[in-house]
């Protein structure tokens, strides 16, 4: 059902190209997004600070970058097994010099995420028969950080737009983004490629596709006169996703010849093994960090879809990942998990008690009248000097009309 929505959306994007007029593009610069750069760097220390990345003493990576050839890029992107097309021209090589002179630090930290996330992107990608080489998609994305928000707002390490990510069950609500969760987003993410591929034939499009939405790839092919080749409709396509597939070609270069360049991985504090938990009541991520005498931030790191720290597991049964060796002291310790500072934890209202009103109830100081025939609610106001509205309070009244021989509440 999921496939007919998306080729329907993509049937109906692009017939509406058909109202418009081909228009041709100036040739462009071919500079690195400064957005790509900034990103870069804001997500490197984000993730950096929160997972005590730090550098092995036996690899250090070297403070230059090697002058490489342009035969030399060629030969190395040859030799990369993959479907995707990877060719060279000067686009791809600025993004390549891009990772391995300005961004050399953050490509270490790339390559210590990528032990922790790459065997998860390789299982969902085999499975949905997908080349693997789009296991390093995120890291354009998102440079591998689960809570990376863009200012589009699409998120996570797939980075999928709110529309897209419920299109594919990705959950989302005030305290669970399933956009975040690296294992649903992963699967989510192959899905999706898959139903492009479907429709584009052609991984370069579907790289595109990816980035800018199928719309903005229909609109780029119509202006290029029909051309499906990724090349041809260059200009024609977003600035940003002009240079997606050369930033994608790029980092798959780096991913394989790092070393080559003189980068060397970070290590992460991530462990190497993990294992899940169904959740069915609501949790704090903090009851489990401190029972289980956890760090809160590898936690998070594991975790990252909770918004607020909060499993709410009262609403339905949802998967809380740990590191291996934990999983069994939580079996042991989770009713002492569940109890633990509940009442800060769990503060959240099942029912809620409302307050006696003032207008209710006997008062020791209060102060009553009896109608008599005749009596207004304005003349007994004037007479204990308080007003017609507070007599209206008090008593629930809402008109005017009073009847004798009732009692009225003064103050």
């Amino acid at each position: 059902m999921k496939n007919i929505f998306i080729i329907l959306y993509l049937i109906i994007g692009l017939t509406s190209l058909q109202a418009q007029t081909v228009t041709n593009q100036k040739e462009e610069n071919v500079d690195l997004p400064e957005s790509m750069l900034s990103d870069m760097d804001s997500l490197f220390w984000d993730w950096q600070t929160k997972n005590h990345l730090f550098v092995d003493e036996n690899c250090i990576t070297t403070p230059t970058n090697p002058n490489i050839s342009d035969s030399v890029y060629i030969d190395r992107l040859s030799r990369i097994p993959s479907i995707i097309e990877m060719p060279y021209n000067e686009i791809v090589k600025q993004y390549i010099e891009a990772y391995t002179n300005r961004l050399r630090n953050k490509v270490s930290f790339i390559l210590a995420a990528s032990n922790f996330y790459m065997p998860l992107f390789e299982e969902a990608l085999d499975t949905y028969d997908l080349p693997l080489e789009l296991k390093y998609l995120p890291i354009i994305e998102s440079a591998l950080n689960p809570k990376a928000l863009s200012r589009q707002r699409a998120s996570g390490l797939w980075q999928f737009m709110l529309r897209t990510g419920k299109l594919y069950g990705l959950e989302n609500n005030s305290l669970v983004d399933e956009r975040r969760d690296p294992i649903k987003s992963t699967w989510a993410a192959a899905r999706y490629l898959k139903d492009l591929y479907n429709i584009y034939k052609d991984w370069n499009l579907v790289l595109a596709a990816y980035n800018c939405g199928p719309g903005n790839v229909n609109k780029a092919i119509r202006r290029a006169g029909g051309a499906t080749d990724y090349w041809e409709i260059y200009h024609f396509l977003p600035k940003e996703t002009r240079g997606y597939v050369p930033g994608f070609i790029a980092v798959n270069y780096v991913m394989h010849y790092y070393c080559e360049h003189g980068i060397c991985p970070m290590e992460a504090e991530l462990p190497a093994t993990t294992d899940t938990i169904h959740i069915h009541k609501d949790l704090h991520l903090q009851q489990v960090a401190d029972v289980c005498r956890m760090d809160i931030e590898q936690l998070r790191s594991l975790n990252p879809q909770y918004k607020k720290d909060v499993v709410p597991g009262n609403s339905k049964p949802y998967v809380l990942r740990l590191p291996h060796n934990t999983v069994n002291q939580f079996i042991d310790l989770q009713d002492s998990i569940f109890a633990y500072k509940a009442n800060i934890y769990q503060k959240r209202k099942t029912v809620a008690v409302k307050s006696p009103s003032k207008a209710s109830g006997n008062s020791k100081n209060a102060t009553y009248h009896k109608i008599r025939r005749g009596d207004t609610l304005g003349g007994i106001a004037l007479k204990y000097g308080v007003t017609v509205k507070q007599l209206r309070r008090l008593n629930n009244i809402k008109g005017n009309v009073i009847t004798a021989g009732k009692t009225l509440r003064i103050r």
